[in-house]
């Protein structure tokens, strides 16, 4: 069922960096696109603080428009965890309702299919305009964002709008109720023996959804029925850990945070890891992501055989069952994991054994 909001008695969602929809939208049952959604149509020359123009939703073509903005920054997000990436969108593609950004900084992987809204947004700061392209998806939750810089270019962020605004500028959103989560099967009923032949034997990490769906079972599911020598559990303090020994040893990572519309990566090196209350950030000039700690329900060492020799990753989850972020060694196709991130994942999970005796 589709509700229909009120834009008269929505007040003005604030916005800044490194802010996740849940800590945007306080306001109870309205979500973060429903309050922007309440500002189409306005405009700051006539005294709007912020201004929104709907886009019509052909979402490919716009991705493909996105390159000559030049140097943007890339925000998303999921309930615990925002990822921001500084970078220009090269190397868009699309087949069907999955798409692509690579070959630079930008490192995405699209499902069209989650996308329902998308709005161009102009908020007035303290000395500024911030202007920016946002998407949400039927609920109106946040999918994926992307935001202009000082190098950005502002004649082709017009362009842009111009060629894709829609003709209904009307404030107001109809959103849909979120799904509802799938249930799992019980535990008994899995073919837990099939499960793990299946994880001994993967080829490429690309294959392990296919394993998750030919056994129907979720991810943390499977994790909590692999055998141990693949998965292992961490103590939730072992992240902030973990990060800060990547970013002193210099080891390259990959880390991957995403919700059902959009999948966003960093590879790379990371150099400055702050710990301020529940937050852990990484704090650098061109990547930056802020996961909260509080949020972190379960984190696990999974490693996955491949024809290049096993790949590790560390995985962690929120209290839903759902991914918050996917840390893993910096790695190309056809190469070996790096020793040096093996090394400090082996040192995590050591420590938390001996914690633990």
């Amino acid at each position: 069922m589709s509700t229909a909001f009120d834009p008269a008695v929505l007040p003005v969602p604030g916005h800044t960096f490194l802010t996740s929809q849940r800590h945007t939208s306080d306001e109870p049952g309205l979500s973060e696109g429903a309050l922007l959604a309440a500002h189409a149509g306005l405009l700051l020359r006539d005294g709007a603080d912020l201004a929104a123009v709907r886009l019509r939703d052909q979402w490919p073509a716009l991705m493909a428009g996105v390159a000559a903005l030049g140097e943007v920054v890339a925000q998303t997000c999921n309930a615990a965890c925002v990822h921001e990436k500084t970078g220009v969108y090269h190397g868009a593609s699309h087949s069907g309702q999955v798409g692509l950004v690579l070959g630079g900084e930008i490192d995405l992987r699209v499902f069209y299919r989650h996308w329902a809204h998308g709005y161009a947004v102009c908020e007035m700061g303290a000395s500024s305009v911030q202007r920016s392209l946002q998407f949400f998806d039927a609920a109106g939750h946040a999918v994926h964002k992307i935001m202009l810089t000082p190098r950005s270019d502002l004649a082709a962020y017009d362009a842009l709008v111009a060629q894709h605004a829609a003709s209904d500028q009307q404030p107001g959103m109809c959103v849909q109720a979120p799904p509802s989560p799938q249930l799992e099967q019980p535990d008994a009923q899995v073919d837990v023996a099939g499960l793990r032949a299946g994880w001994a034997s993967l080829h490429d990490t690309h294959d392990f959804f296919l394993l998750l769906k030919k056994y129907a079972v979720s991810r943390l599911q499977a994790l909590r029925l692999a055998e141990p020598r693949f998965v292992q559990q961490l103590d939730v303090a072992c992240v902030l850990d973990l990060l800060r020994d990547a970013a002193q040893e210099q080891v390259a990572i990959t880390a991957l945070v995403g919700n059902a519309g959009m999948l966003q990566l960093h590879t790379g090196q990371i150099h400055k890891v702050l710990a301020t209350g529940p937050w852990i950030t990484i704090a650098d000039a061109r990547f930056r992501l802020q996961l909260c700690e509080d949020d972190i329900a379960s984190a696990w060492v999974v490693r996955k055989p491949t024809v290049d020799g096993l790949v590790t990753s560390v995985e962690v989850y929120d209290h839903k069952g759902d991914a918050i972020v996917m840390l893993s060694g910096a790695r190309k196709p056809g190469a070996q994991e790096l020793c040096a991130w093996r090394h400090i994942v082996d040192k995590a999970a050591w420590e938390d054994q001996l914690c633990a005796a």
